[in-house]
């Protein structure tokens, strides 16, 4: 079972349909112009196409399996007392002193652009649970990451 956010269910949701209505049936289609060039044995924009439709149609099975088990959760009922699935967080990184914030999301909407960071992610585990006021240390690849948490919100 995945946990996220209506809104990154619904972006899955259009990507899906995307990939379905419009990516699939053009690569069809070039199939299908490959195919009436003749020979396909030494026919590359044939293999091409159909290298290309074997991604898509791996890439829609992934995405109905993801949405085939997901279940949006209700901020409603939420709290603020402790970091869970799709809290916001305010933190300081005690080294440099900056100060940033992050959503915890699920894997399948993480975006850094967007500051939301995976909940299976180094940081996103450990920050699960804390609470505000609480430091974190967590190895990164850079070495060891201080956080402070100073607020919660959704």
């Amino acid at each position: 079972m995945e946990y996220m956010s209506q809104e990154g269910y619904d972006k899955l949701v259009a990507e899906l349909r995307q990939l379905e209505s419009v990516e699939l049936p053009q690569v069809r289609e070039a199939i299908a112009e490959a195919r009436d060039k003749g020979d396909l044995s030494e026919n590359f924009e044939y293999h091409a196409a159909k290298r290309e439709q074997a991604r898509l149609l791996g890439r829609i099975r992934f995405k109905q399996r993801v949405l085939a088990n997901a279940r949006v959760i209700d901020m409603s009922h939420s709290d603020t007392d402790k970091v869970q699935l799709l809290s916001k967080v305010d933190m300081t990184n005690i080294t440099t002193g900056r100060k940033m914030t992050y959503t915890l999301v699920s894997p399948h909407e993480a975006n850094l652009r967007e500051n939301k960071i995976s909940i299976k992610s180094p940081v996103g585990l450990a920050l699960l649970n804390k609470k505000v006021g609480d430091v974190v240390e967590i190895r990164v690849p850079a070495g060891i990451l201080t956080l402070r948490i100073e607020g919660i919100g959704r």
